[in-house]
């Protein structure tokens, strides 16, 4: 008598992926993701800052405050599921770059980042350009006056 047994391959679905095995499963907050999609954007040239006007006020006051660190995922926001994330960007872009080719490059890279590391699927990430960067909008930095001498 012969068992008729069969073995089916393994496969990825949506329920096994690679955040869930035999041995358990992982949760990726949402502060992860923000912050790594925030990092990713920084690193593609012609972006000068991430943020509306009132969260840069702020980021820009904070960071005037000594000992506080900058916040890397300013001008993200993401909403993150158990296999999926979607990320948006609010962006300031230099003066002179093509926007459309920014947001691509912007695009890609987040998408990149965010998979390998965290293994969960991008399903979107949509980017606000708030503003356009003009070196003639930069602060002037005074030296600064010493009281005596």
């Amino acid at each position: 008598m012969t068992e008729n047994t069969t073995t089916t391959p393994a496969t990825t679905t949506p329920a096994t992926g690679a955040l869930v095995s035999e041995q358990g499963k992982t949760s990726i907050a949402d502060t992860v993701v923000s912050k790594i999609a925030g990092i990713a954007a920084r690193e593609i040239s012609g972006v000068h800052d991430l943020g509306g006007g009132t969260a840069r006020a702020v980021g820009a006051l904070r960071e005037r405050i000594p000992g506080s660190r900058t916040n890397l995922s300013q001008g993200v926001a993401v909403e993150v599921g158990e296999h999926q994330t979607a990320v948006d960007l609010d962006i300031v872009a230099e003066y002179g770059v093509a926007i459309a080719d920014l947001a691509a490059a912007i695009r890609r890279n987040v998408v990149d980042t965010v998979e390998r590391m965290t293994g969960l699927e991008v399903t979107e990430v949509n980017i606000t350009v708030h503003d356009v960067f003009l070196e003639s909008d930069a602060p002037d930095e005074e030296p600064a006056t010493t009281r005596v001498q």
